[in-house]
């Protein structure tokens, strides 16, 4: 039998490692979640009302404090801005940064934990934030392992590329089972994260994703502005239903457009190929291009169906005073629940054999 969980989340946004505690059936529960951000803590207490949500500062969390919940695992998902090109790669000098750094610094005095589980963004594997994590755990007696996993490797329609460390204090012989970084393609990982139970179905194509049907009231409320399609309909990233990959949905969908997330079609490939062919030789400003592009009907995906591309289940809800426009935020800042909840199995040596 596994060891039963008494969970620490750090960083903890929505709940998305308590979800994917969760979905992995696992024993065990969460004993406290700490944020800074209390949009994000209200939707946490929101679906998870009976788990200590603290709106702190990571700084202010203690030895002694960490000793009285008497967890045994921390799971945490650390401001990624210190190691993406929009954070401007500042690492370690970035103040966002002093969080985790104060974490490892205490991390020798908490004894008692014994798994621990990260996600951050692709570059924190190469980062000075990277190196000292992995110097931190070595020398706190934990073995463990890293992965970059992105869920199409899984079948999700979705490219979320993402850094993952799992971390036991040893022995740990679930690393038997995982080998080194550099070893890991795109074909052992889908061996490796296939073999573990999974009772929530993930989503195989945007088919499985969406919320509004086409013919939907609605649907107009997601439609892109003119603006959007005059000036940005040829850098656009369109899903169609049985596309089965989106790009990365970040927490600037909508707001801006290139590079933070797909959007969604009706109608098939070829009849977008023949709509956009048709305008190439018209004037962007003319009501017949504006017209023309109008009748692909594309629109934002909702922030469920963004929900979806992430695996969390549709119990997971907010809060009525939450807007689209926070929706959206949170879940750009969120995790891949499947993904995660996969991880902390293995982490605890469940393999399905």
């Amino acid at each position: 039998m596994p060891h039963y969980l008494k969970v620490l989340e750090l960083f903890s946004g929505i709940g998305g490692m308590h979800t994917a505690l969760k979905l992995s059936d696992l024993p065990g529960e969460v004993v406290a979640a700490i944020d800074i951000n209390s949009v994000a803590n209200e939707v946490y207490s929101h679906n998870f009302p009976q788990v200590k949500v603290l709106r702190r500062n990571i700084q202010k969390v203690t030895p002694a404090f960490v000793a009285k919940l008497g967890v045994n695992a921390i799971l945490m998902s650390p401001p990624c801005q210190p190691f993406t090109r929009v954070g401007n790669k500042k690492d370690l000098d970035d103040k966002r940064s002093v969080p985790l750094a104060h974490i490892l610094n205490i991390l020798p005095e908490l004894v008692n934990v014994r798994y621990i589980l990260v996600e951050n963004v692709t570059g924190f594997e190469c980062s000075e934030a990277g190196d000292q994590l992995r110097a931190t755990v070595t020398q706190c007696g934990f073995e463990f392992r890293e992965l970059m996993i992105s869920p199409l490797q899984l079948g999700v329609p979705n490219c979320r590329e993402r850094y993952y460390m799992i971390a036991v204090r040893k022995p740990a012989k679930f690393l038997d089972e995982i080998p080194p970084r550099e070893e890991l393609d795109s074909a052992r990982i889908k061996e490796l994260l296939g073999n573990v139970n999974a009772r929530h179905k993930a989503p195989s194509r945007v088919s499985d994703i969406l919320e509004l049907p086409d013919n939907s009231d609605a649907y107009g409320d997601f439609l892109l502005p003119e603006d959007v399609l005059r000036k940005r309909a040829w850098i656009l990233d369109i899903a169609t239903k049985p596309s089965t990959r989106t790009c990365c949905f970040t927490k600037s969908y909508t707001h801006y457009v290139e590079g933070t997330g797909s959007v969604y079609c009706p109608f098939d490939e070829e009849t977008i190929a023949k709509v956009y062919a048709s305008t190439e030789n018209m004037d962007q400003l003319s009501s017949e291009y504006l017209e023309t592009l109008a009748t692909l009907r594309l629109r934002f995906f909702t922030p469920r169906e963004v929900q979806r591309t992430l695996c969390f289940p549709d119990w997971f809800d907010y809060p009525a005073d939450v807007t689209r426009r926070q929706k959206y935020r949170l879940l750009g800042n969120s995790i891949n629940v499947h993904v995660v909840s996969r991880l902390i199995q293995i982490m605890v040596n469940v393999i399905d054999s």
